[in-house]
């Protein structure tokens, strides 16, 4: 095999998963549910910076480590930062040594999910029920009494301290 046709290969394998990929963007995901709060993608850009747009809207990551909230150790309710919907009480909050926040469960009739096959594995996705705006994602390798771990990006929350 050549680098020409390997080449070509690898670039129609990775466009060939993103077309056939189920994963729905959160604006996509939007545009497909009703949420209770709902703005345009300009009113979104104009609430958020562009790296919150980045990561609550198109699903992007935060780097592992550089959220000011992973050592936040006072009692209080994360929030979303889209629309201030409580999301997670503190209590729940441990720590995964994955460096993203971590929670073992969230609030009551809180978040959604959906499955996210993006970059050739199954996850599942955690979005805020009323906006839709990407938390992050929840695995099966969790504490009790869930035992799953909703590793967030502390960039989609605000910390609300009791």
């Amino acid at each position: 095999m050549n680098r020409r046709h390997f080449f070509v290969t690898t670039v129609c394998v990775i466009a060939g998963a993103k077309y056939f990929s189920t994963s729905l963007t959160a604006e996509e995901l939007a545009s497909d549910l009703t949420f209770e709060v709902i703005y345009t993608k300009k009113q979104w850009q104009e609430k958020l910076n562009d790296f919150e747009y980045k990561v609550m809207r198109e699903e992007g990551t935060e780097r592992a480590g550089s959220s000011s909230l992973l050592h936040e150790k006072r009692a209080g309710i994360y929030n979303c930062k889209g629309c201030d919907l409580p999301l997670y009480d503190a209590s729940t909050k441990y720590d995964s040594r994955t460096g993203w926040p971590s929670f073992y469960q969230s609030l009551p009739n809180s978040v959604g999910t959906k499955d996210d096959n993006k970059f050739f594995m199954q996850r599942t996705e955690v979005h805020c029920r009323r906006c839709g705006s990407h938390l992050g994602h929840i695995f099966d390798d969790g504490p009790q009494p869930t035992g799953k771990r909703h590793c967030l990006n502390g960039i989609s929350l605000v910390f609300r301290a009791v």
